[in-house]
């Protein structure tokens, strides 16, 4: 087969995402970015919260893009899941481009019936606050992170 159908997150489900996130972190009293890529890592929707922190823009748009390219949530991983220690972290960011890959928290893929439609990233707030609030804005539009 030459051809096949694939699933795209649309404008509107990139727009509820980032609505949620906003209120999650409003809720957490933080300020954060977010940034919500498609499937081939290209900005569809990039907000900073009154308050964000300038380079919290960059940490969450390298963040969605890593999740969207590995399929899972950003974290100090390997290609194959691997633990990586500081060093190797470092490396594969320097191998794989500053601004594609991350060993930060706080990305998540947006995940429809097994196919990896975009990604999200959050960042401003600790790290597992970025997580979670990254997790629930997937969730709002039906879709999976895992």
């Amino acid at each position: 087969m030459y051809i096949a159908d694939a699933k795209r997150l649309t404008h509107e489900g990139a727009r509820k995402m980032m609505t949620t996130a906003i209120a999650k972190a409003a809720e957490a009293r933080i300020a954060i970015s977010c940034c919500i890529v498609d499937a081939g890592g290209h900005v569809i929707a990039l907000e900073r919260m009154d308050g964000g922190r300038f380079h919290t823009l960059h940490s969450c748009t390298t963040k969605a893009v890593c999740a969207a390219s590995n399929k899972r949530t950003t974290s100090a991983k390997g290609a194959v899941g691997q633990d990586l220690d500081t060093i190797h972290a470092l490396g594969l960011a320097l191998a794989a481009g500053p601004e594609r890959w991350t060993a930060m928290e706080g990305g998540a893929p947006v995940l429809v019936d097994g196919q990896c439609i975009g990604g999200i990233g959050v960042s401003g707030g600790d790290w597992e606050t970025d997580e979670r609030i990254a997790r629930q804005a997937v969730e709002a539009i039906g879709a999976s992170w895992k």
